[in-house]
């Protein structure tokens, strides 16, 4: 069985008399791709929020890497090794691609930095950033300008400015939000290829990328867990049928 990273137990959130998540339970192990789906208003953000730190939870636990972090701000939880991408892209428009995940790398140095020394000479930081540039497909467009470059490719550098900060479990939501087919199939590849060194929890609307990537589902509605199991489960489970994907 593989290592578990990130483990919630019993997680609920309530606002008020709602309650966005209810008693929901994860596991994510690392080589392993877990995929969280569920129709709008499942409370698949919510449970992101809990999980990086967003959002304290109303109750239960998150444990990541070993560590219970429940509470913990998100600056702390990110340094305790997770990773986390949003709906929306969360870039440095204005800068170039390497300086964006040159930024993300430079926040792991654990002293601030020297204003009068050229960045160049931060050795350490550049081989991190130059590292996460080419584990995000983006060696081509480095000194291109976040702004100018494709939807797609600014997907491909927030998950790069992830990498940087050297995170063990990635937090991955709606990534192929809003791209074409060959956009997708590329974030689709980026996302195996990451597989192997991570654990990732993905929420994504996606499914047929859903099915391609995830060894292990989770079927949220109305703040709750339906379903959870392989693929080849959730696709034969009359209740995730009724609710979620439908009959066909």
């Amino acid at each position: 069985m593989s290592e578990i990273l990130l483990s919630a137990k019993n997680l609920t959130k309530r606002f008020g008399g709602l309650a966005a998540v209810n008693d929901v339970s994860v596991d994510l192990q690392r080589n392993h791709i877990h995929a969280v789906i569920g129709p709008n208003g499942a409370g698949k953000s919510t449970l992101t929020n809990l999980l990086s730190g967003d959002l304290p939870p109303t109750s239960g636990s998150v444990q990541l890497v070993g560590q219970d972090v429940t509470g913990w701000n998100p600056e702390k939880i990110s340094r305790q090794g997770l990773g986390r991408s949003y709906q929306k892209t969360n870039i440095f428009l204005p800068f170039t691609v390497w300086d964006n995940v040159r930024l993300a790398a430079q926040s792991r140095q654990p002293h601030a930095a020297r204003w009068f020394r050229r960045a160049n000479d931060f050795v350490a930081i550049n081989d991190r950033a130059t590292r996460a540039i080419e584990l995000s497909g983006l060696e081509n467009r480095k000194n291109a300008m976040a702004g100018a470059i494709s939807h797609g490719e600014q997907r491909q550098l927030e998950i790069a400015m992830t990498l940087a900060t050297g995170p063990q479990v990635l937090l991955l939501d709606e990534p192929l939000a809003g791209m074409g087919v060959a956009e997708a199939e590329r974030m689709v590849a980026l996302l195996l290829s990451l597989k192997k060194d991570h654990g990732i929890l993905l929420v994504e609307h996606d499914m047929d990328a859903v099915f391609t990537l995830a060894d292990k589902l989770t079927v949220m509605v109305d703040g709750k867990v339906i379903a959870s199991g392989t693929p080849a489960q959730i696709r034969a489970d009359a209740d995730v049928q009724a609710a979620y994907l439908g009959e066909h």
